[in-house]
C-alpha cells in the first residue's frame, strides 16, 4: 500500500514496498531531533533573519553591506542521505562526487 502521509508508527513506504524504516531510516527520530532544535536555531535570529522559505532553507537581510540595494544571502542545508554508504556497500567510488553534487549543490 502506497501512502503519501505516513499513519501514526509507520514509515513512508514506496510501491515496491521499501520503506524508511527498512533502509535505517528513523523518521521519528529525525522529528524529535528537529523540536530539540527549535529553540537553540530560533536563539540565533534577529531583525535580519526572513523567514517563510521553508525547511531546508533562509533568507539573512545583508543590507548593512551598503554596495546593495537590498541584498538577502540565502543559506540552505541538505544531508547526503544514504548515497556514501550505498557507495561504499557496492565499492563503487568514482561517481559519488557527481552524486553529491547533484543532490546537495543544485537542490
Amino acid at each position: 500500500m502506497t501512502s503519501a502521509t505516513p499513519a501514526a508508527g509507520n514509515s513512508p513506504q514506496s510501491p515496491a514496498g521499501i520503506t524508511y524504516a527498512s533502509a535505517g531510516v528513523d523518521v521519528e527520530a529525525g522529528d524529535r531531533a528537529v523540536e530539540l532544535m527549535k529553540g537553540a536555531v530560533k536563539a540565533t535570529h534577529n531583525s535580519s533573519v526572513i523567514g517563510g522559505v521553508g525547511g531546508f532553507a533562509g533568507l539573512y537581510d545583508v543590507s548593512r553591506l551598503l554596495t546593495y540595494k537590498r541584498p538577502l544571502l540565502a543559506t540552505s542545508t541538505d544531508g547526503v542521505g544514504t548515497k556514501v554508504a550505498i557507495a561504499q556497500a557496492m565499492d563503487i567510488h568514482d561517481t559519488i562526487g557527481f552524486d553529491l553534487v547533484g543532490m546537495v549543490v543544485d537542490d
